[in-house]
């Protein structure tokens, strides 16, 4: 058994989730390859492509969130090709050459770029095999209206059918297992004991502050205001991806609250147990991460478009609080804090969105689709 995973480097989520599954299929002995889809055709275009969206979403915020919002509102074009299929068209010949070559038993893809690519292949009869798109946000990205003709669509949430349906889905081809996160996930240790392994106070209230791969955002400015606001009652926990300034700058910071500052970690799973509460961007694999430890949410920063379109669904469900102008994230912070009521009441909204075994159940599904048609 073959299984293809066909990604678009735009950021690094989309690679996330596709590593995220190979690894559960290598448990299964099911051979498994993850395909750049535009670095394998132009690996100029493909770095061109992601260095685009880091700038546009970091840097021009308001241009990228004006060109995403027009793009959600375009409608499907009566002629037959739409202008993205058309862009896509001169890469399918390729990637069709590649499916034939290595011959995958189903074709997952976690981009809807990829997915366009793989809807004109299957309209044109091309593809016999199973193909399954993945959502890595909260919301259906523009585009997807034209990835229809593909098989299965995962949807993080049973909530959002009825965007699939505007889309053009049918309830046949509607999965809700959730985006596919690390299995490490699906397991927890009381926060005490999480604590005292990173070295933390055992019964000291703690918050995890998250600034991504990057480590984007105003965290100092967050962690002095925390810092002034409750002091020796705190813990933080600072995550700053592969930011080494950003950690150098905290490690210098001088507080009252325990500070633990910390570079790229692969223990994520361990620091949501020691936590009351996260600050972070919502992007969409760390919001679903902390949806299966059932942590809730303080949002900041969000790139407009999908991680906005994100914090509107996470708020919506009762499962994160967002900053506002006249709102900051200590304030929200020390809010949580003084209200453990509310605290738990987000918990149990979590409990109903989050789905720790994502990969597993997606990954089991795509196993049986191989499995019917061989």
């Amino acid at each position: 058994m073959r299984i293809l995973i066909m990604s678009v480097t735009a950021g690094e989520g989309h690679n996330s989730t596709a590593k995220a599954m190979r690894a559960y299929f290598d448990t299964k002995g099911v051979e498994c390859d993850i395909l750049d889809t535009y670095g394998y055709v132009s690996p100029a275009l493909s770095q061109s492509i992601n260095k685009a969206y880091l700038w546009a979403s970091s840097h021009a915020k308001r241009a990228y969130s004006l060109g995403y919002s027009l793009a959600e509102k375009r409608r499907s074009p009566i002629t037959e090709f739409s202008p993205s299929q058309l862009v896509n068209m001169p890469f399918a010949l390729e990637i069709r050459d590649y499916i034939a070559l290595n011959r995958p038993d189903a074709i997952i893809f976690t981009h809807p770029f990829a997915g366009l690519i793989l809807d004109d292949l299957k309209k044109k009869g091309f593809l016999a095999m199973p193909t399954v798109g993945i959502l890595t946000d909260f919301t259906f990205h523009p585009y997807w209206e034209d990835c229809t003709a593909n098989d299965f669509v995962v949807m993080p949430a049973r909530a959002l059918r009825h965007q699939a349906y505007r889309k053009g889905f049918s309830d046949g081809q509607l999965r809700d297992f959730g985006i596919p996160i690390h299995p490490q996930f699906a397991l927890s240790a009381p926060k005490g004991e999480a604590r005292k392994a990173l070295g933390l106070d055992s019964e000291k209230k703690t918050v995890l502050l998250m600034g991504g791969s990057m480590g984007y955002g105003n965290m100092g400015t967050i962690i002095a205001q925390l810092d002034a606001a409750l002091g020796e009652t705190l813990q933080i926990i600072a995550v700053c991806g592969n930011n080494a300034k950003a950690r150098a700058d905290l490690e210098r910071m001088e507080t009252r609250c325990r500070l633990l500052p910390l570079g790229f970690v692969d223990y994520v799973d361990r620091l949501m147990d020691a936590a009351d509460c996260i600050v972070t961007k919502p992007g969409g694999l760390t919001t679903s991460e902390a949806l299966a430890k059932r942590l809730p949410m303080v949002i900041v920063n969000p790139i407009p478009g999908q991680e906005a379109r994100n914090t509107q669904f996470l708020l919506n469900s009762g499962a994160a609080v967002a900053t506002y102008d006249m709102c900051s994230a200590d304030e929200l912070v020390i809010r949580l804090m003084e209200e453990p009521r509310r605290l738990e009441a987000m918990r149990l909204s979590m409990e109903e969105l989050g789905h720790p075994e994502s990969t597993k159940n997606v990954c089991e599904f795509v196993i049986g689709l191989c499995e019917n048609r061989l």
